[in-house]
């Protein structure tokens, strides 16, 4: 019997299980091949939904579904902990001691949220990538009535790298249709000489935040934040008052891949084009964990699951895998409370970012909806 083992159950893992559970139809029902799909979590979550929890848009209930709902009957679905991966013997160990071989693995364990990383930032700063973060930023805001408000990039890489832009342009407009936006001033801050990293998006935000009085900071890197006096130290030399601090906190991968050997900074070294872990044979990593040269987005995740599926596939039945990936990436970029852009690219390609519009606001809010029927890899 040949057995896939995937970890991770977010955009990535679900949308993994249920592409292999289709392909590998008649081989699942003969017996030939076993499938599993292992996961901490019983629900799997939809980030990009915290995004609208700040603006009592959506609730963090919108953005979570029980796993069991998502994955095709085919597929083994264990709710454990992965604590330890051998690729020389092809053995994953759990924390119950139980233990799983494998013939092809797939990690798929996403990103992890480091504020500790930054002296003073978790007692000082909000973010809204996460439940718990996105509901206390809702309850901030709905009280934050005069003073300056700062979105601080502190981390790169990080996940869903517009989301940044996105908050600020919709916080803007939330101020002005809740009659407070004079009496706020607005800061964004990032690390670099610009106001993003893809080049054309960063020009796109620069000329709305000129157009909507936000004051653009750049070469700002958090070194420390001191929540009792509100100041934001940074490494150039530089202090910057808050009232409101909305940061996007360090990212790390996984100790799951220090540990294996897959990668030394915790994101798994892999073929940008076959997602094949360069450090292990017959292990692959899709989605935020995967050190490509391309955003960690839920797009990316979408994609390398469908040419993933194709390679394991083909090694399954025998033969030569011959699907790549090309960096495609696609995503939707809030300009407001109800005007949105879209943008697509691969490897080496800059964005085109269209004119903002109402259709595409309503476009990413139907995706958002439509995203469950992703998972169960109906789209």
């Amino acid at each position: 019997m040949h057995r896939i083992a995937i970890v991770g159950g977010g955009t990535g893992g679900t949308v993994l299980a249920n592409r292999l559970a289709d392909e590998l139809q008649s081989e699942l029902e003969a017996g030939e091949v076993d499938l599993t799909l292992i996961t901490a979590d019983p629900n799997h979550v939809y980030k990009p939904t915290f995004l609208y929890v700040p603006f009592g848009k959506k609730t963090v209930d919108d953005a979570k579904r029980p796993i069991d709902e998502l994955v095709d009957r085919r597929v083994d679905l264990t709710i454990g902990r992965v604590i330890d991966i051998d690729t020389d013997r092809q053995k994953l160990a759990f924390a119950d001691s139980s233990v799983l071989g494998y013939d092809q693995l797939v990690l798929a364990t996403g990103a992890n949220l480091e504020p500790e990383a930054v002296p003073g930032l978790a007692d000082g700063g909000h973010h809204f990538y996460g439940p718990e973060g996105a509901e206390r930023l809702r309850d901030e805001l709905a009280e934050f009535t005069e003073g300056h408000l700062v979105l601080s990039v502190v981390g790169v890489p990080h996940m869903c790298p517009a989301a940044p832009v996105e908050f600020t342009l919709m916080v803007d407009d939330w101020l002005r249709e809740q009659g407070r936006r004079e009496d706020v001033e607005i800061t964004y801050t990032y690390p670099i000489n610009r106001a993003h990293g893809l080049e054309s998006i960063a020009d796109w935000a620069t000329d709305l935040f000129e157009e909507r009085d936000v004051t653009l900071e750049t070469f700002f890197n958090v070194e420390e934040i001191d929540p009792d006096n509100e100041v934001i130290e940074t490494v150039e030399g530089t202090e910057l008052d808050y009232d409101l601090l909305v940061a996007i906190p360090p990212h790390a991968g996984s100790d799951l891949v220090i540990d294996a050997g897959l990668g030394d900074d915790g994101w798994v070294d892999v073929d940008k084009h076959t997602l094949e872990a360069t450090a292990a044979e017959n292990v692959y990593a899709i989605g935020d964990v995967a050190d490509v040269p391309t955003s960690k987005a839920g797009s990316v995740a979408h994609y390398e699951a469908g040419v993933v599926a194709d390679r394991i596939a083909s090694r399954a039945r025998g033969t030569v895998p011959t699907a790549t990936y090309d960096g495609k990436t696609v995503c939707f970029l809030e300009a407001g409370m109800d005007e949105a852009t879209f943008i697509e690219f691969t490897y080496g390609e800059e964005p085109y970012v269209r004119e903002p519009s109402k259709p595409l606001h309503w476009a990413k809010l139907g995706y958002n909806e439509s995203y469950w029927l992703t998972a169960r890899g109906l789209l």
